[in-house]
């Protein structure tokens, strides 16, 4: 039998507790989740039964970290329906995952003339990595816009697809307004040409379905802390016959197979992309928190978050003066916002004397607050232990502070 939604908030221990003398309402988990007790024990057991490096020892505890290790990956293999475990690297997070694509494949296959297209609706970690290696490779670093929605043009994809498209960058879904991108078609269309495509999978892993075959992704990435596990861990997924070709990103120990003078080979996959001590910990934790999600029917927990967050958008869409940004057809977990007059900034203090978290600013998304022509805004956030009170309470706490700033 599944696990009931709605019992959820219990499972986390730092929504026990007051903010200013308010009981907390977190609702910045597009920045990051909160981590039921079952992660954070999986933490505690590691550092206090099992703290060893891996790979490299023969006694016991070496052993079982190992083990631990490797178990937390083929966990995340089948979270994703990857064919492969090996195909599944462990890295810090979604932003290292990228930039050891963009160093990678820069590397190995752009060259100077060449094309990589990202949208307008990047997040900075899925844009400037790409600039960057664009810059470095004398390559052109091409941007697909949104309309007024909060939408991409697929019939402009289509036409900036070409001869020199080496790469294609997109988001599933937009941290800043929460827009759902159709990744399915964009990878179908890209495929076309037979160009691969990066899926940034950081604010969709933990709210959509996630089957990279069924994608048919070649690059999928997304970071733990932002679906209930630690921080300071993350997953860079690729095709097998992409990571077998791709040159390695960091080097040193665990990712080489011979080392002279004269040359050094690399190891297997996945260590050739694996090199130092890697964080075991927050495999381990990552693990138990793919663990935690699958208690839930995944259907079942899609459409209650999807529930909340028309109940939320109504609830705000009520409140004279404020403005929502995007009207996208099909929108996640995020709910974007100004009052006219009133500084985004000023609104996210006032909120947070109340206990209410929420995220203000450009959101690591410049592209975005330019197009919009806007400085940043309130960005509230679901996760799977919000419910409607805590949607109420940010109706109130915004309606109590604009009377506090317009007074």
């Amino acid at each position: 039998m599944s696990k009931n939604i709605l019992s959820a908030k219990a499972d986390f221990p730092a929504l026990n507790q007051s903010v200013n003398d308010h009981p907390l309402v977190y609702l910045d988990n597009a920045a990051t989740t909160q981590k039921p007790q079952v992660v954070i024990d999986s933490l505690v057991h590691y550092y206090s039964r099992l703290n060893a490096n891996i790979h490299r020892g023969n006694h016991a505890l070496a052993v079982q970290a190992t083990e631990a290790y490797e178990a937390a990956r083929r966990k995340v293999a089948g979270f994703i329906n990857a064919e492969r475990n090996h195909e599944v690297i462990f890295t810090r997070g979604t932003t290292e995952s990228i930039n050891l694509l963009a160093y990678s494949f820069g590397e190995k296959f752009v060259q100077p003339g060449d094309e990589i297209i990202v949208t307008q609706l990047e997040h900075h970690s899925n844009y400037v990595p790409w600039q960057l290696m664009c810059q470095r490779r004398e390559a052109a670093f091409r941007v697909l816009p949104f309309d007024e929605h909060g939408e991409l043009d697929l019939t402009l994809f289509q036409r900036m697809l070409n001869e020199k498209t080496r790469l294609v960058a997109v988001n599933q879904v937009s941290n800043s307004l929460g827009t759902v991108n159709p990744v399915e078609e964009i990878i179908r269309l890209a495929h076309e040409h037979d160009i691969p495509v990066l899926v940034d999978a950081a604010q969709s892993v933990q709210h959509l379905p996630r089957d990279v075959r069924e994608l048919d992704a070649d690059f999928y990435v997304f970071s733990g802390h932002k679906m209930y596990g630690p921080m300071g861990i993350g997953v860079f997924y690729g095709k097998e016959k992409w990571l077998e070709v791709l040159p390695p990103f960091l080097s040193g120990g665990e990712m080489i197979d011979l080392v002279t003078p004269e040359k050094v080979t690399f190891n297997v996959l996945p260590y050739k992309f694996e090199a130092g001590t890697p964080n075991v910990a927050g495999a381990i934790g990552l693990g138990a928190a793919v663990d935690y999600l699958r208690q839930f029917d995944a259907a079942e927990l899609q459409k209650y978050e999807e529930d909340l967050l028309a109940y939320g958008l109504q609830l705000l869409s009520d409140i004279p003066d404020l403005i929502i940004y995007g009207s996208p057809k099909h929108r996640s977990s995020i709910l974007p916002f100004n009052v006219a007059g009133i500084q985004h900034y000023d609104m996210g203090v006032l909120l947070d004397s109340m206990g209410i978290a929420v995220r203000t600013g450009q959101h690591c998304t410049q592209p975005i607050m330019d197009a919009l022509h806007v400085s940043g805004t309130v960005r509230a956030s679901l996760a799977l232990y919000n419910d409607r009170a805590d949607l109420d309470a940010l109706a109130a706490g915004v309606r109590r502070a604009i009377k506090m700033l317009k007074r």
